[in-house]
């Protein structure tokens, strides 16, 4: 099934519509890492699935799952064979490019209550200015309450957003740079500019907090332990006239954090081990307790290990991972007839032929890189083509013209095999991209067949 258009296969286009549909609907709620994983956690909760932490033994069938700090989650089904054969992983990050509040960030200009940011991840900045934009997140109090904001996506919402010059008195803005067009420390969003009455100084700001009160019962200084992401405010559409494709925020990587999740979900127990883990910050780094670096899911291997009865657990997680198979499930960039320049045409990966295998990623020379070894990736094709799925394999991009790395390489530290499996799309890191409907359905189906493929 290897480069054939998958849409050809389907004179029955129902079942990929009907799956764009709840992706769709994943995605309009999931505009934060907080919120994927709460979305995530109900529908592993609704398939049978348990908080693993409270587990006190496994067995062959068991369901269970792991959060960390409300960012990560990792689900497991307890396979037929011993843990120490190996894990067959489903890996995804669920952060996206965006916008984050700073720690004191609403300040008064002229008349106007303003918003400071500071962006997250790589961005074209322009592209973030004059469009809708929503406020999500969270506000911890001093005394521990958590508060959940949500600002611009029920369309009885107000919308945020940031001004750009008019074109009539653009003629030195126009002289700079892409890069430099619109400065990072000019991404500031703006709040509101009704004053309060009688007030001479910062009337307007003042009247910003006073709503956040009201609404939220917090204070200016609550904002300092707060995390608030300023996403595109709206839906996620069907794009093109055919319907083929989604428009919407954080596909990358939401749409392989959603395939994935909907694969272990589908699949029943099998001889190994399954398991999906949704991991935070790839996109700077993957650094920090909550991104694919952290000691988070050698933990949970080591625990589920000692539920096993092994006594050293810690050697038997890393043995486990010696043994394991992965996909490391992350988009690819979508070949554009636009910009056909970038790409080796021959190396691609095209909209419609379904999930793309890259055997390597990073930049220039393959730094960064895993570099996927032929024998597994003999092996994954196999996989597919025996379940009928349709893929592809590409580049990212001509080999001096950029590049970008992904969480494989983190996993094949442990010494398993990994591969990068993804979907190609368009505009990605942009406020609206873009993937095909058919491609989205196809990776569900090839994840499907990873979890289950026999040696």
């Amino acid at each position: 099934m290897y480069r054939k258009n998958a849409w050809k296969k389907y004179e029955d286009k129902a079942p990929v519509m009907d799956f764009a549909e709840g992706y769709k609907k994943f995605i309009t709620y999931g505009k934060t890492e907080r919120l994927v994983v709460k979305e995530s956690v109900e529908l592993l909760e609704k398939a049978g699935f348990l908080d693993g932490s409270k587990a006190k033994s496994i067995k062959p069938g068991d369901k269970l799952y792991f959060l960390n700090k409300n960012k990560n989650v990792a689900a497991f089904i307890i396979g037929k064979k011993p843990l120490s054969e190996g894990l067959r992983i489903l890996g995804a990050h669920i952060d996206s490019p965006r916008l984050d509040l700073k720690e004191n960030p609403v300040y008064e200009n002229n008349g106007f209550a303003l918003g400071d940011t500071h962006y997250y991840g790589g961005v074209k900045k322009y592209q973030w200015v004059t469009i809708p934009l929503a406020l999500h997140g969270v506000v911890i109090k001093k005394d521990g309450k958590t508060v959940e904001v949500n600002i611009g996506e029920d369309p009885a919402d107000p919308v945020v957003g940031i001004t750009d010059l008019l074109i009539h008195l653009s003629a030195d803005q126009l002289q700079k740079t892409a890069a430099k067009v619109i400065e990072g420390e000019d991404l500031d969003i703006s709040l509101g500019s009704i004053p309060v009455k009688d007030e001479e100084k910062d009337a307007v700001k003042k009247n910003v907090l006073a709503l956040l009160k009201d609404k939220y019962d917090i204070e200016e200084e609550d904002l300092i332990s707060a995390e608030i992401e300023v996403t595109p405010a709206g839906p996620a559409r069907d794009y093109g006239l055919d319907r083929s494709m989604v428009a919407g925020y954080g596909h990358d990587d939401r749409v392989c954090a959603y395939t994935s999740l909907k694969a272990i979900l589908d699949v029943e127990p099998s001889d190994y081990t399954s398991v999906c883990i949704l991991v935070d910050k790839e996109e700077i780094g993957s650094v920090g307790a909550t991104g694919a670096q952290s000691l988070f899911f050698e933990n949970i291997v080591a625990k589920l290990a000692k539920l096993a009865g092994e006594s050293d657990a810690l050697y038997a997680a890393r043995e486990i991972f010696e043994h394991s198979k992965m996909l490391s499930s992350d988009v690819s960039a979508g070949f554009d007839p636009l910009y056909a320049g970038v790409n080796d045409p021959k190396n691609a990966a095209y909209f419609g032929n379904g999930l793309v295998f890259n055997k390597y990623t990073g930049r220039g020379g393959k730094s960064g890189s895993n570099d996927a070894n032929p024998e597994y990736y003999a092996w994954v094709r196999r996989s597919m083509d025996e379940a009928g799925v349709h893929w592809q394999n590409a580049e990212l991009g001509k080999v001096d013209q950029g590049g970008g790395g992904t969480i494989a390489y983190i996993l094949g530290n442990y010494n398993m095999n990994v591969i990068d499996a993804g979907i190609a799309v368009h505009n990605m890191h942009a406020p609206m991209e873009i993937v095909s409907k058919v491609d989205v359905y196809e990776a569900y189906l090839g994840y499907k067949a990873f979890l289950t493929a026999k040696e």
